[in-house]
């Protein structure tokens, strides 16, 4: 719900906007005078500021130029009945959004807040996406292995509906990378998805955090608060490591589940969760409901749809593409020259079983970007661990159930890369035809 900073020495124009402004079904800020108008702002963060021009102390004009310092993507409206084409060019030179006259007329100024809002909404969508590109894209789940394949198909599968989901897998394999990109396919994905780490917020937090709070709710509640819930209504929350929610918490989560309905800590007016939960764990969780420490029926309603994600060991074929968009990124962020791994090094790293899955990868890639000397990353720069764990060749291993297609596809292109992608001896290592070579490229091709 956008929120709009009414400043004005006024108070019959101050509660005359309120009303307006509250009918368009946004929360309303007042400040009496500019210096109050910017503490609010400091603390409140408000989308757009609608300032008086003509107040005693800091002017309108002296305001605009103070909001912009302190939160320069707010947009700020001034409004005086002393308009002058001077007045409203110096606005405009300073960040002004518009400049509208008084008496003020309802359509006009709620017509310009609504663009004003719009392009508030654009910018911060052009910086996320910018952010996103130079940090790599959140939602692109890197890899190409069956494995991969079949767990992105259930995504595509499952992201439009609105059940919950609960993820499944080892530390590090990127449940967080998947609970965004099931967010970005959903028809959710124009809101928020909210996350919270269940189990990096101390418990006494935990069910504030969650359901925020009312002021005087307990000692140090000076005003209200809104939680993860409030935050994610529309869209998607993310709640990662599940497990760690204490039992009395729950209680509360069980009921959004069930009933879709939540009371803030300390209030009394029920809210509705109008919202997807998707969560994570990457504990045994039958273990922990046999065991008694998590409930069985907020599992059962978490657990609508689970999906596993593999470890990184279970999708060997994937650990040269991670490694490669690693390198680049790395290599931009560190401004290091460094282009290409070498065939040692890129051995090395195939041959590993990650343990600490994809963000160990990550990590070690990063740490010999760092060390690297030239545009080769070389077997030297990579962890000990790796360097050790590796034993001169790739391990291939295969879970058991695989299919044979799925091994045969992976013995053809880890024989290619191998050879330089010369097909007859490749044919001629696996004891096949080349003919056969050119054929299984051609239909996974058209998979």
């Amino acid at each position: 719900m956008p929120t709009i900073l009414v400043v004005d020495d006024e108070e019959a124009n101050r509660v005359t906007l309120d009303r307006i402004l509250r009918r368009e079904g946004w929360t309303v800020l007042q400040a009496p005078d500019g210096r109050s108008g910017l503490e609010v702002l400091r603390e409140k963060a408000p989308d757009v500021v609608v300032t008086d021009l003509k107040m005693p102390g800091m002017s309108g004009l002296e305001l605009l130029r103070a909001a912009k310092a302190v939160a320069p993507d707010v947009e700020v409206l001034v409004m005086t009945a002393y308009g002058t084409v001077e007045t409203a060019v110096e606005a405009m030179k300073d960040g002004a959004y518009d400049f509208v006259t008084k008496p003020l007329k309802r359509h006009e100024l709620v017509s310009s807040i609504r663009k004003a809002l719009e392009k508030r909404g654009l910018l911060l969508e052009i910086d996320r996406l910018r952010k996103q590109l130079a940090e790599g894209s959140p939602s692109d789940i890197i890899g190409s292995s069956p494995a991969l394949r079949q767990l992105m198909e259930e995504v595509d599968q499952v992201a439009p509906s609105d059940a919950s989901v609960l993820l499944v897998g080892e530390s590090g394999t990127g449940k967080s990378m998947l609970a965004r990109a099931l967010h970005a396919r959903s028809s959710r994905r124009n809101k928020r998805l909210v996350t919270i780490n269940c189990a990096a917020i101390p418990e006494a937090l935990l069910e504030s955090e969650l359901f925020g709070h009312e002021a005087g709710a307990f000692t140090g509640a000076i005003a209200r608060k809104e939680g993860r819930f409030d935050l994610a209504q529309g869209g998607t929350l993310f709640l990662d490591e599940i497990t760690e929610i204490p039992a009395n918490i729950q209680v509360k989560l069980l009921r959004v589940l069930q009933e879709g309905e939540y009371e803030r800590v300390g209030g009394t007016r029920t809210l509705k969760a109008d919202l997807r939960v998707v969560a994570a764990t990457n504990r045994d969780i039958e273990t922990e409901v046999a065991e008694g420490r998590f409930r069985e029926d907020l599992y059962y309603r978490l657990n609508v749809i689970q999906l596993r994600v593999p470890a990184l060991r279970e999708r060997p074929e994937d650990v040269a593409l991670l490694a490669a968009h690693f390198l680049t990124r790395y290599a931009h962020k560190n401004r290091k020259p460094v282009q290409a791994l070498s065939s040692e090094a890129l051995d090395a790293l195939c041959g590993y079983r990650w343990p600490g899955n994809v963000r160990e990868l990550e990590n070690a890639i990063e740490r010999a970007v760092v060390l690297s000397r030239g545009d080769i990353v070389k077997l030297e720069q990579l962890p000990p661990a790796v360097r050790q764990g590796q034993g001169g060749k790739p391990i291939l291993s295969f879970p058991v159930g695989t299919p044979l297609k799925n091994i045969e596809r992976r013995m053809i292109t880890e024989t290619l890369r191998h050879t330089g992608h010369d097909k007859t001896l490749t044919a001629s290592l696996l004891g096949i035809t080349a003919r056969t070579i050119y054929r299984r490229e051609a239909e996974w091709a058209e998979e």
